[in-house]
This record gives C-alpha cells, structure tokens and sequence, in this order.
C-alpha cells in the first residue's frame, strides 16, 4: 500500500470496515477493534490518524514498537497471521503509518476473541458480543460439542421414544432410497446409533425433539395455531396448542390447515383433483423447515401457525443464516440448516430435502396454483413466511364444505381431508397409506383412521393384487 492509497482510505472515514488511531499507545483499544474486524465484514486498522481531523501524522516505529504489536496480535484467538505494512509518511522524518487487514468473518467459522472476549463491529463502533451470537457461532463451527441438539438429553431413556414413529421412519427412508434395507432388521438402539442420536447408550436432545412421545422437560415441543377474523389479531374462530415431537406437531398443523382453509376441486381429463387455498406440499414444506430448523435452545418460543382472511403465516423463532436475507433467499443457495443433525435424520428420512431448494420448491407449487409467491419476513421474535390468498375479495376463507361428485344416495360426511385423499386415488391409481401419509405431511394414523372411514362408507376397498396392503377407488365413488 502506498502513502497516497493510505490518504484515499482515510477519507472515507471510519465505519463498519475501517477503525483509526491516533498511535500505538492505542494498541489495546486497536486489537479490539481488530477482533471486531474478523468477526464482522473485515477491513483496515490504522495507527498513525488523527480520527477528528482525519490527518495522516504517521508515529515513530523502532523494534519495541514492532514486538509490542505482535504481542497484541498474539491476543487474538484463533490464531492469525497478520502482515503488517508500515508506510512512510512524506515530510516526516521516520514517523510512519501502522497498517493492517483483516479478512471478515464467513458462515461456519468459529468467532475470533481478544484475551478471550469476543467483539463485532456494526456499523462503526466496536462492541462486545452478545452471548446468543457467540454461541450461534460457535455451534456453527463445531455443532457437535457445542449445539443443543446434540446434547445428551438427561431426563429421557430410549424407552421414552416412539418405537412406532422410529420405523415409520426408517421405512420411509428405505422407501426413498436414502437408507439400506437391512435398516429394517435393526433394533431401536441400533437405529438411533445409525442416526447418529445416541451419546453414550443415552439419546440426544434431537432425537427428542424427532421421537420422543413422553415428553416431560421440553417445553419448546408446542405449536401455536389460530384462525383469526380478519387481517390481524383481535379476534379468533379457533385458537389451539399441540404440543408433541416433530411428527405430531406436522400432523396436527396440517389437520388444522385442512381444517380451516378452502378445499378447491377441478377436473383435469377424467379425474377430479382438489386443493386447498394454498398448496399443500408449499404448507408441508414450510411447516417441516420452521420445525427444522427452529431455535429449540430457547424455551420461551414456540413456532406458530396463523391462519387469516388473506394469508397464512409459520413463523419460527429462530434467524436466517448470515449471508441470507428475505431478499436473496428464493435465489440458489446452499442448505445451511441451524440444526443439521436434526436436517439430516429427516434428509434421510425423506422428510426434507438439501441443498437449500426447500424456497424453490413452495414458490414453484404457488406459481403452479397461479397465486402469490410466498416470502419471508425477519421479525423480532424470528422468521416467518407469509401465504397470500390469490384474491380475498372473491373467495371467502373460512372453513366450506366442498361437494364431492359421489351418488346421491351417499350419506356419508367428509372432512376435507378425507376427499383429498379420495382425490389421490381417483387420480393416481392404488397407493399405501404411508404413501398417502407422506405426500400430505400427515401422520400414519390419521390417515389410516380416514382411509377406514372411506372404506366403511363405501368409497374404497383393498387391491386385491396388492402386496402392500395398497387402497384403490370403487367404481360408484
């Protein structure tokens, strides 16, 4: 760097990417807003600087001057190799600007602290760091020794997980191609050793958080749901709260979604296909990434489901990853899940796709339906993503009932829930009940219990040349 590259830095003044002193007599404070440096965007500390004139005096540099600023450096943890500049300062016989830079701090990345204090920079002060960003970033760098998920879980045995839940599970992984058969034939303990949820013979918090059907200490495994009258929060149709792991909390936003949001039919060809006001597989999506991907570290939050005239709001409390915004998110980006040992179970589980294409699959299902894109908001209590109706004025979002094309001297009632599934089958052919679960992000028995129904009403039957204990269609229906 040159003497007149110094002067054109120094004009920008101070802020988020460059910190001024007067001296090396400042060196203390200088290193805190070194540390600042790396744990924000990066960018250039000057010694040598009137910051109120922004005058570039230089200062005299001798060999203690240089041990002295190497033993500063020798301060910050991770270690760092720092190439100091010392730029002559014209005019000034031997004073000398101090220069160094600093690269800034990226996603994955453990925090960098001074004597053992971690700093950042917004905007242009230099200040200590929260202890919520400290340890979101320490879990970032090593989730293993220091995220909640992978916690030893105390207060939980194996026995308290669902066996049942853990095979569904499994099978569906199988079933995907994401897990080996011979998966199956193993035990409980064996599976959860497979899935990586056990720490010395004892489940971890995320196994919890997926599994367990006992819960006792783990007040964050809610979920919040209203219908409200109008456009804000004054007033509700039906207010309830689930509480379970992740697979009940699924099942129950998704029945509450059927619940309370139109079912609408068309024919396409010879079949007849319904859905709701907004898509499933968008609802399912977003439910699955705000369970996913949640704070579950904090125990005042849960997240929540809000269902209006005119949009449908899951927010989780949680934040986006640092390098990702409510503007940039829809564009291509890599999965950067805040709990990756819980991603990954459901990744192999089929549950959840990676690569961050998660986005781009709601807003695909939205254009698809030809209604607004979904989009996120960044709100003091995490992150939500907002379903917008594609014309309130015309279509009223409470609860109808959808008439289904049967005989007329069918008397059977059916939720809506029960007359997308016939859908399923009337569209594409015999299927399982767990495929039937799967595609509706809807737990296995719920759907059993409606698949009975249709059957005992008439609707359905067994396919007799099914293995798979598979339910088509009656001619009738």
């Amino acid at each position: 760097m040159t003497f007149e590259e110094v002067q054109k830095l120094v004009l920008e003044d101070e802020g988020r990417r460059l910190e001024l002193k007067k001296s090396t007599g400042e060196l203390k404070d200088g290193m805190h807003s070194a540390c600042a440096l790396l744990n924000s965007d990066g960018g250039y500390l000057l010694f040598g600087i009137t910051p109120k004139s922004l005058k570039v005096v230089g200062q005299q540099v001798t060999d203690a001057t240089k041990r002295e600023i190497a033993q500063a450096i020798s301060g910050l943890e991770p270690a760092i190799d720092v190439k100091v500049d010392y730029i002559d300062v014209p005019n000034s016989t031997g004073n000398k600007v101090v220069v160094m830079y600093f690269d800034g701090w990226v996603w994955g990345k453990p925090p960098y602290t001074y004597h053992g204090c971690p700093y950042y920079k917004p905007e242009s002060i230099t200040k200590q760091m929260p202890r919520e960003m400290f340890e979101e970033r320490l879990k970032a760098a090593k989730p293993h020794l220091f995220g909640w998920e992978n916690q030893i879980a105390d207060e939980y045995s194996i026995s308290d997980l669902s066996e049942k839940q853990i095979l569904n599970a499994v099978r569906m992984g199988v079933r995907g191609g994401r897990m080996p058969e011979s998966a199956l034939s193993l035990s409980t303990e064996d599976i959860l050793k497979h899935l990586s949820l056990l720490k010395d013979g004892k489940p971890i918090q995320a196994a919890v958080v997926l599994f367990c059907d006992k819960l006792h200490y783990t007040p964050q495994l809610k979920l919040r749901m209203a219908r409200f009258k109008g456009i804000n929060k004054n007033e509700f149709f039906d207010s309830q709260n689930a509480c379970g792991c992740f697979f009940d909390l699924l099942d129950a936003g998704m029945s509450f979604c059927f619940k309370h949001l139109n079912l609408h039919g068309k024919v396409i060809g010879l079949n007849r296909v319904e859905d709701l006001d907004i898509p499933v597989e968008a609802l399912r999506e977003a439910l699955i990434n705000a369970l996913c991907h949640r704070s579950y570290e904090s125990i005042s939050g849960s997240v929540s489901l809000a269902i209006y005239d005119d949009r449908v709001e899951i927010e989780n409390p949680g934040r986006l990853p640092l390098d990702i915004t409510p503007d940039n998110i829809k564009e291509s980006h890599d999965s950067k899940p805040y709990n990756p040992t819980i991603a990954g179970v459901l990744y192999k589980t089929t549950w959840l796709e990676s690569w961050g294409s998660g986005v781009a699959r709601m807003v695909q299902a939205c254009k698809a339906k030809n209604i607004p894109e979904p989009y996120y908001e960044v709100r003091p209590g995490g992150v939500a993503i907002v379903f917008r109706f594609k014309d309130i004025n015309n279509e009223s979002n409470s609860n109808q009932n959808c008439e289904l094309d049967c005989e007329s001297d069918c008397e059977a009632k059916l939720t809506d829930r029960q007359k997308v599934i016939l859908s399923i089958l009337m569209s594409d052919g015999e299927k399982t009940a767990s495929w039937i679960a799967s595609q509706l992000g809807l737990g296995l028995r719920s759907i059993q219990s409606d698949l009975s129904y249709l059957r005992n009403n008439g609707f359905i039957k067994k396919a007799s040349k099914s293995t798979h204990s598979a339910w088509i269609v009656l001619k009738k229906s």
